[in-house]
């Protein structure tokens, strides 16, 4: 059997996005970005208060003395909640198809990729899908990190450099590693 006969592995053009599934409008959703490019990620260094206010009119949940470097991405504000005294390092990427919850005393440092969207590659239509994604508070996400949709980061622990995440870490404890294994305790 020729390649052409077999049934698709892989048909885009059936991909729809599910009704509502941004949230807000297309309108609005290229309107964050245009914001997004040119009021923040244009901002100085030091005009955390003016990042919190735009994301707050955006919709995020922006907690008092956040503190978000300019560099930070989120595709979708509104599904965004960091608590007071957070701290968002560079490069940061908050892929929030779905809600990311960031808790009070949180580190995300620089380069760490949240990831709450995924595709079905079982279905030729590749759908797509979303899962939240919580980091309890005084959780410290170390540099480079990837956490896989659905993940949740126990209050205290610790996730070491270029760890990729794919599944709960427990309160206090350090992982590390591809995927991240529990090399540690926080205590």
């Amino acid at each position: 059997m020729s390649g052409d006969q077999d049934p698709r592995i892989q048909d885009l053009s059936s991909f729809r996005n599910p009704e509502g599934f941004r949230g807000r409008s297309a309108i609005f959703v290229q309107l964050w970005w245009i914001v997004e490019a040119f009021f923040v990620r244009l901002s100085p260094q030091a005009l955390y208060g003016w990042r919190r206010s735009i994301l707050r009119l955006f919709g995020a949940k922006v907690g008092r003395g956040a503190l978000i470097r300019p560099s930070v991405r989120i595709v979708y504000p509104w599904k965004v909640t960091i608590g007071d005294n957070a701290w968002i390092g560079d490069d940061v990427n908050l892929y929030s198809l779905g809600e990311i919850t960031i808790g009070h005393d949180v580190v995300i440092s620089q380069g760490c990729y949240l990831c709450t969207g995924s595709h079905d590659y079982r279905d030729a239509a590749f759908p797509i899908f979303a899962r939240p994604i919580v980091v309890e508070p005084e959780a410290w996400i170390a540099a480079l990190c990837f956490l896989n949709p659905g993940v949740r980061i126990g209050r205290g622990a610790v996730v070491a450099a270029r760890s990729v995440v794919l599944s709960d870490v427990p309160e206090r404890a350090i992982v590390g590693g591809h995927p991240a294994k529990i090399v540690g305790d926080r205590r």
